[in-house]
């Protein structure tokens, strides 16, 4: 089932209208029912352009979130060839939120890095929801001295709420390795391009875009601080998230103008998986 932002519900609305057509109990002209759930879903494009032609910055925040949209191991599997995961921190364990290894990249060796957040509540818990704890950094620092090593580029996908923050996680140097890794970033002699994927949010995001060249999503956004965190600081009312977001000024568009993004890449009308994809994602949407 597919699912729609609160700010989508015009377009929502049409499409239910035309599922209801198609589930109607054949008892009269069947192609006229079809051709008129056609008709209603080309009459859906129409607003969903529009909308997503003038998008506040907070719709995006939503967009960025959406749980249909791609992650790292969609993009993984659908630009990389020969890739071979590598696991391990080398210390205390495997963290399940940041994924990378070894792949080419249109015949090019590449060291691939990426933030995994994962698409189903299984996965999403394995994933820790793509909140990495220490371990999680101190593998992506193991991955680029190994990059640097054999002078592989390196490429990272961001798409983070942050770092994760609990008290495990503090007590085995979270802020510590998060400053470890973006030294990291700076220190390594290959190139390295970060693309933000979907949201990058506070430090945990930071480690991983401290790279010679940052692109992001149309719809991505990049910040310090969510806007809801934002918020409650500002106006001890995280309900003030729009106004947050508007301040932060977290948007591609706005962090392009701004000089931090380096590159903006488009994506289909809907974001970054299209209506139309999203039942039927040819990324791949299996976590196996």
């Amino acid at each position: 089932m597919t699912i729609y932002l609160e700010f989508e519900k015009p377009v929502a609305d049409i499409i239910a209208k035309a599922e209801d057509l198609r589930t109607t109990p054949k008892v009269g002209n069947e192609t006229a029912l079809q051709d008129a759930a056609v008709d209603l879903e080309k009459k859906a494009d129409d607003p969903l352009v529009r909308l997503y032609g003038d998008l506040s910055a907070w719709q995006k925040c939503q967009v960025s979130r959406h749980p249909e949209r791609p992650h790292c191991k969609d993009y993984i599997a659908s630009l990389f060839t020969e890739y071979t995961e590598l696991s391990g921190d080398r210390n205390f364990a495997d963290d399940r939120a940041i994924m990378g290894g070894l792949a080419r990249l249109k015949g090019i060796p590449v060291m691939v890095i990426g933030q995994e957040k994962g698409n189903d509540t299984k996965t999403r818990i394995e994933r820790n929801f793509g909140m990495a704890r220490p371990e999680g950094y101190r593998k992506a620092i193991r991955l680029m001295d190994l990059a640097d090593r054999f002078q592989l580029p390196v490429v990272s996908f961001v798409d983070t709420a942050g770092a994760y923050h609990g008290k495990d996680a503090e007590e085995r140097g979270q802020a510590e390795a998060i400053a470890r890794t973006t030294e990291k970033c700076l220190q390594i002699g290959v190139p390295f391009v970060s693309v933000i994927i979907g949201e990058g949010g506070s430090g945990g995001a930071v480690a991983f875009a401290t790279a010679n060249r940052v692109a992001m999503l149309e719809h991505s956004i990049f910040s310090v601080i969510s806007p809801e965190g934002c918020a409650s600081i500002l106006w001890r009312d995280s309900g003030k998230m729009r106004e947050a977001a508007n301040a932060l000024r977290l948007t591609a568009q706005d962090l392009q103008a701004l000089g931090v993004c380096d590159h903006l890449i488009e994506e289909p009308t809907g974001g970054g998986a299209s209506r139309s994809q999203r039942s039927n994602c040819k990324c791949g949407r299996s976590d196996q």
